[in-house]
C-alpha cells in the first residue's frame, strides 16, 4: 500500500492540529546546497501525522532521507520549507535556542552509541537533561533514581559506563531519555551496537514503554528491528513509498 502520510486520513492539516497528533509534519522539504548550481533534495514535500502512543518504525536505504526527517522530528535541524508541529507548537519557525528548550522538554533521544558520558554514574547521566533545565538537585535525584529502577537498573545507578554491559547502558540511556516525561521517544537504531538477544530485551523494554503511554519513532534500517512496531513506514528518495501496519499487527 503506498501513501504519503503515517496516519491515514481525510482532512486537510491546519494551523491548529488534532489534539490526538504529537506530531503534524506538512510539505516537509529540506534541501541542500553542494556548490554552485547543485541541490540535494533530501526530503520531497513529506505529510506526516503520528498520534498520541503510537509506535512507528521508519526505515530506509542510506539516502532515503530517514536520517534527515529524524533529525527535523528531533529537532536537530530545520527544514527549507513546510510546516511542523510538536504537540501543537509549531516548531518549524522557531530559532535555535527555542529549539534547544524543545528538545530538551518534549523529546527523549536514544542513540546507538548510547552517548552518556564514561566519567559520570548511571545516576548522573540521567540527571544531565534535568540540570539543562533547572530542576533542583534534590528532584534530579529521586527522578533519576525512579527512572534508573523503571528500566531494572536501580542496583546499578552509582556504577559508570565502563563497568556496565552494552545492553545496561543502553537501558542507562533510555532512562535518561524518559526522566523528563517527554512527547515522543525517538530512537535510532537503539539495538545497533547490541548483540541479537541483548537486543531483543532492549525492544521488550520498548514494548513495555509503549504499553505505559509512551509515544514511539524507532528509526531502523532492519526489518525484524522494525517489526516490533504498529506500524512501519519506509522512505525512498526522500518520500514516503509505503506505510503499513507491522506483521504482528495485521
Amino acid at each position: 500500500m503506498t501513501m504519503n502520510t503515517l496516519a491515514p486520513q481525510d482532512d486537510t492539516l491546519s494551523s491548529a492540529p488534532p489534539s490526538s497528533d504529537v506530531i503534524v509534519v506538512e510539505d516537509l522539504w529540506r534541501t541542500y546546497d553542494m556548490g554552485v548550481e547543485q541541490q540535494v533534495h533530501a526530503l520531497r514535500g513529506i505529510s506526516v501525522r503520528i498520534r498520541h502512543n503510537e509506535y512507528v518504525a521508519i526505515m530506509g536505504p542510506s539516502g532515503s532521507g530517514k536520517s534527515t526527517l529524524m533529525n527535523l522530528i528531533g529537532c536537530l535541524d530545520t527544514p527549507t520549507k513546510g510546516r511542523y508541529w510538536l504537540n501543537g507548537q509549531l516548531v518549524s519557525e522557531l530559532d535555535d535556542d527555542q529549539l534547544a528548550r524543545i528538545r530538551n522538554k518534549e523529546i527523549g533521544f536514544v542513540f546507538q552509541t548510547f552517548n552518556l558520558l564514561a566519567r559520570a554514574t548511571a545516576l548522573h547521566n540521567v540527571e544531565l537533561p534535568m540540570i539543562y533545565n533547572g530542576t533542583s538537585s534534590a528532584e534530579r535525584t529521586q527522578r533519576a533514581r525512579q527512572a534508573l529502577a523503571n528500566v531494572g537498573l536501580e542496583e546499578r545507578m552509582h556504577h559508570k559506563p565502563n563497568e556496565l554491559s552494552g545492553g545496561q547502558r543502553q537501558r542507562v540511556a533510555i532512562a535518561r531519555a524518559l526522566v523528563n516525561s517527554p512527547s515522543i521517544i525517538l530512537a535510532d537504531e537503539p539495538t545497533g551496537n547490541l548483540d541479537s538477544k541483548t537486543g531483543m530485551e532492549i525492544m521488550g523494554l520498548f514494548d513495555q514503554l509503549h504499553a505505559k503511554g509512551n509515544t514511539i519513532v524507532l528509526v531502523t534500517h532492519e526489518a525484524d528491528i522494525a517489526e516490533f512496531a504498529h506500524r512501519v513506514v519506509h522512505i525512498r528518495d526522500g518520500q514516503i513509498f509505503s506505510d503499513e501496519p507491522s506483521r504482528r499487527f495485521r
